[in-house]
């Protein structure tokens, strides 16, 4: 099987990460976010915290920050809805929060079910107080995380960067044939 380079804009996203002094990343596993992932995990001074649902993710962000940490949730699209009434924790205690989410339902989806809640992704968060970014080019990356970042843990915002499905790439099932 040959290996699949991690893009460049993956990298900016960890670095980017880093940089902003995030020092807990809670995630449901996710391609999109593969390259943060495993830095997360092989980091010694980063927690990881994989999630059995992302509303948990929103918990664990904002406990992150009333610890003297800042952190992340890196999510998909489909997760935004599981998180709705967790959202309501960070606009009554005015936590700041920071989440990175890999759009789905989008280019050259092939999944249906992916399709109504990456339309309404957007709009959701920003119903729930939540500034929206968008990145759909690699050269956006680093700055839109960046900014996003400085946003949330300097100014007490709560921000979601949208990464394009077109920027993750065209997702392609094969049929086992075993």
């Amino acid at each position: 099987m040959p290996t699949v380079e991690t893009p460049i804009w993956q990298h900016d996203v960890w670095d980017a990460l880093r940089a902003s002094g995030v020092q807990q990343v809670a995630y449901v596993p996710d391609a999109g976010h593969s390259h943060a992932i495993r830095e997360a995990i092989a980091t010694p001074d980063i927690t990881d915290i994989v999630l059995t649902t992302e509303e948990e993710g929103v918990g664990v962000v904002a406990g992150a920050w009333l610890g003297g940490q800042r952190a992340a949730l890196l999510m998909q699209s489909s997760g935004v809805g599981n998180c709705i009434n967790m959202f309501s924790l960070l606009d009554s205690c005015r936590f700041p929060f920071l989440t990175l989410v890999t759009m789905r339902g989008e280019y050259a989806e092939f999944n249906p079910w992916q399709g109504p809640m990456g339309r309404a992704t957007e709009e959701a968060l920003q119903l729930m107080g939540i500034t929206v970014l968008r990145v759909d080019t690699p050269d956006d990356v680093a700055e839109t995380v960046s900014a996003a970042a400085d946003a949330a843990f300097l100014a007490g915002e709560r921000v979601a960067v949208l990464i394009g499905q077109r920027l993750i790439g065209r997702k392609i099932w094969k049929k086992d044939n075993k």
